[in-house]
């Protein structure tokens, strides 16, 4: 932490210090998160500060009084630039984050007043908490969020095109072929990081993952990676197609957003390369450092952001500011309506990509590992090859895609013929075009449904 005038408030005040150890106990083996809970010591800090110069407030614990609440209300107010005559915040997070901190100070003070068997304590904690309740949200969250939702309009929404993705696709696959002989040949760090870097971005963009997600996947997560083969009462269920993508992918579970279980899919070129940036993690300079995507000769790791910035900008897209893993989730998340998903499907897609779903239907399913290397790996070998429109009006179960570049659309019934060779040859001639104007209706849909 910086050593300046809020520090020494955060070092001065016994339940910002026990804010910080509590925090701090909760997400100890995380050490990405520790930046949180210095930033939430600061909050506590500024606010503080901000409290002693415009209210009578000096410590924190004066600010879980019930007859202290408006005073806490003008120092929040006050420290995240709340403009009376615009209703709005120039900080608005860090109003609605002090308003959490806040809380975490009347849990601990109530904590201790109930070990203490101190009814005074106690009951004004939990007088100052329904006052919180009633009002917090009129004074300061609602103002705070409505302030966060109108910066957001009128923004320029940028989603990858189909052809860009199509060439960081081809770019990384050839980095990481020569990446790969390079290593082979002459095991430096210069060379594993070289590879690392390559391999960290292909796996975002292929399994359309949260950057931080893949890029602090542990050593360990992918040395004890389930091998098991697929259960054979499970497979009597999937198509004959999807039963050899079963056996095609390898998965990995690894730690995702609010610490829930996240897969990702690998293909057999992918963990060719992972299991040989394993095996040179000693002769390279790694050491044991627990991250698989490792810096060597330091503890930290490499961002995934950085490793697709850089290949975004030199593959020779039209657009590398788009490809970003975060507008490439969402562009598979759109342009997934071009399919005729059923619901069970569409909560599948939803469960891989880690989306939160806010009304959550409930199906009996195959196994989640077999359903995400069977049926989720076709929409992002789809994607890959820039030939998701090709699939228009499909179910899951209707697509016919190949690992080795070559598709075909299964039809419903498995009597029916395709279409004549005339109409295929005419249907790649204008794949790309084809997949410009369901990009453009896609967005349309998705716009007026939202």
């Amino acid at each position: 932490m910086t050593q300046d005038e809020v520090a020494i408030a955060v070092k001065s005040d016994e339940y910002i210090l026990k804010v910080g150890e509590k925090m701090y106990n909760r997400q100890r083996e995380n050490a990405s998160h520790h930046e949180n809970v210095r930033q939430t010591m600061r909050g506590l800090g500024r606010l503080l500060i901000q409290g002693r110069k415009v209210t009578p407030l000096k410590q924190m614990k004066d600010y879980i009084l019930p007859q202290n609440f408006h005073h806490v209300v003008q120092a929040v107010k006050d420290v995240a630039g709340f403009n009376e005559k615009l209703n709005k915040f120039q900080k608005p997070t860090l109003a609605t984050k002090l308003g959490q901190s806040i809380q975490r100070v009347a849990d601990i003070m109530e904590a201790e007043a109930l070990s203490c068997q101190n009814n005074v304590k106690k009951r004004a904690v939990q007088e100052f908490r329904r006052i919180y309740s009633l009002t917090w949200n009129d004074m300061i969250s609602s103002a705070a969020y409505r302030t966060v939702e109108e910066k957001k309009w009128n923004k320029a929404k940028l989603i990858p095109l189909a052809d860009d993705v199509k060439k960081m696709h081809m770019c990384i696959s050839d980095r990481q072929g020569k990446c790969y002989k390079k290593l082979m040949e002459e095991k430096t760090s210069a060379n594993w990081s070289n590879l690392a870097k390559v391999l960290l971005a292909q796996i975002i963009l292929f399994n359309r993952r949260r950057e931080g997600e893949v890029s602090k996947m542990s050593l360990e997560a992918f040395v004890n990676r389930d091998k098991s083969p697929v259960n054979e009462d499970v497979t009597e269920a999937l198509s004959e197609l999807e039963k050899k993508l079963c056996h095609h992918f390898e998965r990995v579970e690894i730690r995702g957003k609010r610490g829930r279980k996240v897969p990702i899919i690998l293909t057999p070129d992918m963990v060719e390369s992972l299991e040989l940036l394993v095996k040179e993690r000693g002769s390279c300079g790694v050491g044991e450092n627990s991250y698989f995507f490792a810096r060597p000769g330091f503890e930290t790791r490499l961002r995934g952001s950085d490793c697709i910035r850089e290949l975004a900008k030199s593959c020779g897209a039209q657009k590398p500011e788009a490809l970003s893993s975060t507008k490439l989730r969402k562009q598979v998340a759109t342009l997934s309506q071009v399919l005729n998903l059923n619901d069970t499907e569409q909560d599948l897609l939803a469960d891989f990509l880690g989306h939160d779903i806010r009304v959550h239907r409930k199906f009996y399913r195959l196994p989640e590992g077999t359903l995400q290397l069977a049926k989720i790996s076709k929409v992002l070998m789809a994607c890959e090859q820039g030939r998701l429109a090709e699939f228009k009006g499909k179910s899951l179960d209707q697509i016919s895609i190949s690992p080795k570049d070559t598709s075909e659309v299964g039809e419903e019934s498995s009597g029916e013929e395709s279409e004549d060779t005339q109409g295929k040859s005419l249907s790649g001639m204008y794949a790309f075009k084809i997949d410009l104007i369901v990009f453009d209706s896609a967005i349309q849909q998705f716009c007026f449904n939202h």
